[in-house]
């Protein structure tokens, strides 16, 4: 690549001008006649990925990406995830009223079009039939009259007397007066060549890149994303929309708000598709995503939903909500699916989300206008925080089927990891902000959580929880900055506790000879009682020796606890990890507990007016400026 093509992209850790941003995202562009909502994809970004997300086909059949040749006799059907076009949605959520399926057909001999409808329950009804006998473009028309709470639309094809060629598949509708220039912003840590292949995926498809005006890759790692090939090669495919922007690792929160703060700063009317590095990214996602937005009655926070990356075929859930009184996030919202393989359901439902992880989320410019930019804890609760708080700013957030990226599974990582300092400390921190805490509650539970923790022997586990405590206790001041010195002391403390670490399993640092392989029974019907029992047997020891090896499925802490020295498979399947009673640690532990949890149920309401209090501040362009090392004007 040219000189020039290097600098356009290369930002130093000052703000780039408006003069410096790329052209595009200056101003809103003209829409043209017709909005495209969405494309006929039939094939998907990787091997990896089914192709029955996208079209199911009986007969002989060839696919491409944007193209589908059926053989005499084949038949095909869209009624699939990326292949359905989500009619509830768009009727309850935009302005558009009526959608238009165009294509261009190469008939041998005859053919048969058809557009089909769903209704809540999944019953199928034919809206508009087309018998096709010349090669040539076709249209066929579909009102989004009868869909508030369910429903969706897709084509059915045969090839009835020969061959037929299906290209150029769109749906669109009358578009707006104005189209939103609209920014891609990726927040990557030391995950380079995952970032650089999702970067060369959106440069990688004409239609989606020509849709998006610029993209900020915020590095915050020392793998740099600059140095893969991959990157180099796709940079002269952008142009000038590609930003790189090198910074300190302030967490998903600081690299996300790196790109609200620099979009906003180029122009008050640009959203912000904010999007994860380590996914496989469907290019497509982001023209959905854009045009919903662009059509919704008012602002609207628009979310990709989540599959599996080791399980393709999987939804993750099809909308979630936070439970704030429990401190409880990623929530299923009742009647929506969950851990559910596409292949074999739909979301005939609407069901409306409360918030939308940032694996992939559409933020409005609008929004943060209103509410200013996302707190700076670092990770985990962000996202959560700021879709909470766009709502109770009027801000609605939608989580659009048919509309995804791969995400790594979550049941894949474990539970006992540094991360759950943040989750623990930021959980009470957005609590603290959006609801109005029972202090005698919240200590309850969070005693429950760490006694099952402690008589699984999970010890690092408790000193990471009551980290996350015991920082959520010193007010508004631990989040100064911005989380780095946190970050440190999350992962320094948990080498303390040997369980923490993970060996190779074929290599433990026991004799596998010794390990006996004890599986679980039944989940107790009384939970509590059992609980004290287990908690009487690790305290005084009456437990059953020997080295016991259970599996991931059956780590339970009702389970573990009748044991003195376990091997715990791992949740990631990777390795396992080594648990053993120690009882002066386990007691020290529960009298540090008692002490914090005391603490917490008297400062509780004080500390949710001291949080409350510091979040114009924390959300403020100065504090994130400073946070930068960005000079203001």
């Amino acid at each position: 690549m040219d000189q020039s093509a290097t600098q356009a992209v290369t930002e130093t850790n000052d703000r780039p001008s408006a003069a410096e941003a790329p052209a595009s995202l200056r101003a809103d562009h003209r829409a043209p006649d017709r909005l495209l909502l969405q494309r006929g994809i039939f094939t998907g970004p990787s091997a990896k990925v089914s192709d029955e997300l996208y079209a199911v086909v009986k007969g002989r059949a060839h696919r491409e990406r944007l193209a589908l040749r059926l053989e005499k006799g084949a038949t095909a059907h869209t009624n699939t995830y990326f292949g359905r076009f989500a009619a509830s949605y768009w009727q309850r959520w935009t302005t558009v009223t009526e959608v238009r399926a165009t294509m261009v057909l190469d008939v041998a001999a005859k053919a048969r079009v058809r557009v089909v409808a769903s209704d809540i329950a999944g019953h199928r009804r034919i809206i508009e039939t087309a018998e096709i006998t010349a090669a040539g473009p076709v249209t066929l028309t579909a009102p989004l009259d009868q869909y508030v709470d369910g429903g969706a639309l897709w084509l059915e094809f045969e090839a009835i007397g020969g061959d037929l060629g299906i290209t150029e598949l769109t749906w669109t509708s009358v578009a707006p007066d104005r189209v939103r220039p609209v920014a891609i912003a990726i927040c990557t840590f030391n995950r380079a060549a995952d970032c650089a292949e999702t970067v060369a995926a959106l440069a990688s498809d004409a239609t989606v890149l020509a849709a998006i005006d610029a993209v900020y890759v915020v590095d915050q790692g020392t793998d740099l994303v600059e140095n893969r090939p991959v990157f180099q090669q796709t940079l002269p495919v952008f142009g000038d929309k590609l930003r790189y922007i090198r910074q300190p690792n302030l967490g998903g929160a600081g690299g996300f708000t790196r790109g609200l703060y620099e979009v906003s700063a180029v122009n008050e009317h640009a959203d912000v598709i904010l999007m994860d590095d380590d996914i496989l990214c469907e290019p497509e996602t982001v023209l959905r995503l854009n045009a919903f937005a662009n059509m919704t009655v008012e602002p609207t926070l628009v979310g990709a939903q989540m599959l599996f990356l080791l399980n393709p075929d999987y939804l993750n859930v099809g909308a979630e909500e936070v439970h704030l009184h429990e401190l409880k996030h990623g929530q299923k919202v009742p009647k929506a699916l969950r851990n559910t393989s596409m292949l074999k359901r739909n979301q005939e439902r609407r069901v409306d989300a409360g918030y939308n992880a940032w694996w992939t989320c559409l933020i409005p410019a609008e929004v943060v206008a209103k509410i200013g930019l996302p707190i700076p804890i670092f990770f985990q609760w962000d996202d959560v925080e700021y879709g909470v708080r766009a709502r109770e700013n009027g801000f609605v957030t939608v989580t659009l089927p048919n509309a995804a990226v791969w995400h790594a599974d979550f049941y894949w990582k474990d539970y006992d990891d540094w991360a759950r300092y943040f989750s623990t400390r930021n959980s009470l921190i957005v609590g603290s902000l959006h609801a109005d805490l029972d202090a005698k509650a919240i200590s309850r539970q969070l005693f429950r959580s760490l006694a099952e923790h402690l008589v699984a022997m999970q010890y690092g586990l408790v000193h990471t929880t009551l980290q996350g405590i015991e920082d959520f206790l010193q007010g508004p001041k631990v989040l100064r900055d911005g989380g780095i010195e946190a970050l440190a002391a999350a992962r320094a403390g948990r080498a303390d506790y040997p369980e923490t670490a993970k060996h190779a399993a074929a290599t433990p640092p026991v004799r596998s000879g010794d390990i006996q392989l004890r599986r679980a029974g039944g989940e107790p019907s009384r939970v509590t009682a059992v609980l004290i029992k287990r908690a009487i047997g690790q305290w005084t020891g009456r437990t059953q020796h020997g080295l016991i090896g259970i599996t991931r499925e059956d780590a339970h802490w009702w389970h573990v606890a009748l044991f003195d020295h376990v091997v715990v498979t791992d949740a990631s399947q990777s390795g396992v990890r080594i648990r053993r009673r120690d009882k002066a640690r386990a007691r020290a532990l529960l009298l540090r507990t008692l002490r914090v949890l005391r603490r917490l149920r008297r400062e509780l309401p004080a500390l949710q007016q001291q949080y409350r209090a510091a979040v114009p501040e924390l959300t403020s362009r100065a504090n994130w400026e400073r946070l930068y090392g960005i000079e203001s004007d």
